[in-house]
């Protein structure tokens, strides 16, 4: 059983079908195979049920966030405001563009838009600053992953459905090691243009530095006043992230309207981004579920924890090799159906091997992050590659080289010290976590 699920599954990807199909298909051969009764007459049940989970509804509102922060030039101003902070610092832009990466993600909760939204506003200022050109784009491509850690995320809210785990408690989780993984890309950065001075660019005379930066403050409020509604309101107990998101909309439009930018074209195009996301999403996520129905009906969850705790490796031996599993398999998978297809099987063996499944989903949505920043597949690396429009592809990946260092000392971090993730929402929640 495990055998044909596997050999399948690879086979469908290396097709390079639609993940939705690849899940989907997969999901019905092991019915029509294993299962004692057919099980597609319950997609349409599934379809319906994954469709009105109350959690998932955040997404889409968190996506249009991202989108009309995007589109309205909100992004750009806040690159500019952060920018003259970093001037006098070896890397200069390259800092501002993590440091714009992390203030933006605390908005948008997605990747891709991250990369895409700072890739537009920075790369014009690469050559003009004469920086290092792998290192300056691998900082947008890995500042980019930040958007998935640092609440709000969209990613943990899917994790959350899959794992019955409250995403509440996993955005306390993801705070600290997101804006301590910001800071640990902003030291590397450093040390590479203290060791290598020509990377970090020409250092650019302003006589009224401090002017600019005072000036630029008042451009780093909307972002600001986004995250502590949203976030705010979700670590107080104010609002679910349901809830948080749609105030977080509502202050987005509302912030876009007093910058004059609300109007019918930001709208069209906000609205069809969303759409288009959204849709993509939320059928990653039927099809995923469909599989979720399949394969513990027919026992392949309990027949692979049975196997996996067989084998006789200490529980951290075991997680050393899921790690390193998820490095292998997220140079060739897409991060949410990676996500969704493996969740429901590795959980249940790292929770009987004593694990936090909490601890676990910050560990996950780094190696996601990886994910998205190690070729051939690395979706952020293609982003920031597409909003560059020429050059070689290589140098993105080059560039992204050292940040996915740091993302393993990260992890090695969590291993050491797990209260980076669980203290904070320990901390906030100190019922649940008793």
């Amino acid at each position: 059983m495990i055998g044909f699920a596997f050999s399948t599954l690879m086979v469908l990807i290396a097709l390079s079908l639609p993940v939705a199909a690849v899940l989907g298909l997969l999901g019905y051969l092991l019915s029509e195979r294993y299962a004692f009764v057919p099980m597609t007459g319950a997609l349409g049940e599934v379809a319906w049920n994954t469709s009105n989970d109350f959690i998932l509804i955040a997404a889409p509102m968190f996506i249009m966030m991202g989108e009309l922060m995007h589109r309205s030039g909100l992004s750009e101003r806040l690159f500019t405001a952060l920018a003259p902070w970093f001037n006098r610092l070896p890397g200069r832009l390259i800092h501002t563009n993590i440091a714009t990466c992390a203030v933006f993600a605390a908005t948008s909760g997605s990747s891709v838009a991250t990369a895409a939204t700072i890739g537009t506003v920075a790369i014009p200022n690469m050559e003009r600053g004469g920086y290092s050109r792998p290192l300056f784009l691998g900082s947008i491509a890995a500042g980019g992953t930040l958007g998935i850690l640092i609440p709000p995320s969209i990613n943990m809210i899917i994790y959350g459905v899959l794992t019955d785990t409250s995403v509440t408690r996993l955005y306390a989780a993801g705070f600290v090691p997101g804006f301590l993984m910001a800071g640990l890309f902003s030291v590397l950065v450093l040390g590479l243009c203290l060791a290598r001075p020509a990377w970090g660019g020409a250092a650019l005379p302003e006589p009224d530095i401090w002017r600019l930066r005072l000036r630029g403050l008042v451009h780093l409020v909307p972002p600001l006043i986004l995250f502590f509604l949203v976030v705010g309101s979700i670590y107080v107990g104010l609002a679910t992230p349901t809830e948080a998101a749609a105030l977080g909309l509502m202050a987005t439009l509302a912030l876009v309207w007093l910058n004059g930018e609300l109007t019918l074209p930001v709208l069209l195009r906000a609205f069809e981004g969303t759409v288009r996301t959204t849709s993509m999403v939320m059928l990653i996520v039927i099809a995923a579920f469909f599989l979720n129905l399949v394969i513990v009906s027919i026992g392949l969850v309990k027949t692979i924890t049975d196997t996996v705790l067989g084998l006789g490796l200490s529980p951290y031996a075991m997680l050393l090799a899921i790690v390193a599993f998820y490095v292998v398999l997220g140079c060739f998978m897409e991060t949410i159906s990676m996500m969704i297809a493996t969740t429901p099987v590795v959980v249940p063996v790292l929770v009987a091997l004593g694990f936090d499944p909490l601890w676990w989903g910050v560990v996950f949505v780094i190696l996601m992050e990886m994910a998205l920043i190690t070729p051939p597949v690395g979706l952020n690396l293609f982003v920031v590659q597409a909003v560059r429009g020429r050059g070689a592809f290589a140098e993105v990946g080059l560039g992204a080289l050292p940040f996915v260092a740091i993302m393993i000392v990260m992890i090695a971090l969590l291993m050491l010290f797990p209260g980076l993730a669980l203290w904070l929402p320990a901390v906030l929640h100190p019922q649940a976590a008793s």
